[in-house]
């Protein structure tokens, strides 16, 4: 997993940052674990979890944030819950035990938006023996080679709500800018929202100095791994009167991005494809990553294809909200397939 030194890169524009972490900073770090212990300790579900780590773990982390992505999970028969522990409802949420293709698995809808996936990623690490995260949901293409019911895999995402509004004629910075003016009609000129600087976000990691990233890279070793599912068979019939007229894909290495921004605009997902060379837009891949690599735990993504920004459901020949169970139904399929590729430990069978 990566967890050292990167430089996020984009047309020649370059982060890094190593910040020296003093001892002050060490201690305070400590006194944070030592109160985390102790408020664990006091939980009333203290017992409860012990045994089901014991029990059941070490597991492999499912993350899903919205209703019709649980929904395909449930429908697909490929989760079978515990006999004993099938369910625990910490902070508001349900954490569901048992097994998929043989592998202990807790899985767990963390509801929209990157505050919510974060939150639920870290109470997963904190809480229980989790190897890895996998993470599956929609997601819009900004990408006209990903179509609906495609399947992307990225390797690395950003969090582009991360900007700074510059003031009405400031300086242009060596940092990707939207410019408001450049979308002025009928004419390109001068708008007094003036720009958007997009900006890297802070990632502090266990036992590593913070770093200023852009681009947050998925683990290497869980993403060449699921470069094994191309042969993964896609569901392209949404009933027996409507199939997609393209054979959905598994497409690998592309790059995604997360906001709590739902984009249906055609010229702001432009933007995003010319400028960063992302293809998918979502509201939490980013904050799963992130949280991730903050606790040195790997993690995967796959984000099944269920709109285009700017394109009317007229132009998609079907329901939203059809489209939408067909990308996730998708995505948990590759899920799947993934998770059938791992041991108890979240490593790779041997054959």
């Amino acid at each position: 997993m990566m967890i050292g030194r990167r430089r996020g890169v984009v047309d020649g524009w370059r982060w890094g940052g190593l910040w020296a972490v003093d001892l002050v900073g060490l201690l305070v770090m400590a006194a944070m674990l030592e109160e985390t212990a102790e408020l664990k300790i006091s939980h009333p579900l203290t017992g409860v979890v012990e045994r089901v780590n014991e029990r059941h773990g070490p597991f492999v982390g499912l993350l899903m944030t919205y209703p019709t992505e649980e929904i395909a999970l449930q429908v697909s028969g490929f989760f079978v819950p515990s006999s004993d522990f099938p369910l625990l409802e910490i902070a508001g949420r349900r954490f569901n035990i048992g097994k998929i293709k043989d592998v202990d698995v807790i899985y767990v809808m963390s509801g929209e938006q990157t505050l919510n996936a974060g939150i639920t990623v870290q109470l997963l690490i904190d809480t229980f023996d989790v190897v890895g995260i996998v993470h599956y949901g929609i997601a819009g293409s900004s990408n006209d080679s990903l179509f609906i019911g495609d399947v992307s895999i990225p390797k690395y995402v950003a969090q582009t709500s991360s900007w700074k509004w510059k003031k009405f004629k400031s300086k242009e910075q060596t940092s990707p800018e939207l410019k408001f003016g450049d979308y002025n009609l009928p004419n390109k000129g001068e708008n007094l929202l003036a720009a958007l600087e997009f900006t890297p976000v802070q990632v502090y990691s266990s036992g590593r100095p913070m770093q200023e990233l852009f681009w947050l890279e998925t683990d290497p070793k869980w993403f060449n791994l699921a470069t094994q599912l191309q042969d993964v068979k896609l569901e392209q019939c949404l009933n027996d009167t409507y199939c997609l007229p393209e054979k959905p894909k598994v497409a690998y290495g592309l790059r995604g991005s997360s906001a709590d921004i739902f984009v249906d605009n055609a010229a702001y997902n432009d933007f995003l494809f010319k400028t960063f060379n992302i293809s998918t837009v979502d509201e939490e891949s980013a904050a799963v990553v992130m949280a991730c690599m903050s606790n040195s735990v790997p993690s995967v993504v796959f984000r099944g294809i269920s709109d285009k920004a700017g394109v009317g459901e007229s132009e998609t020949l079907s329901s939203s909200s059809s489209l939408r169970s067909l990308a996730a139904t998708n995505a948990v399929r590759v899920s799947v397939a993934f998770i059938a590729l791992l041991d108890g430990d979240g490593k790779h069978h041997d054959h």
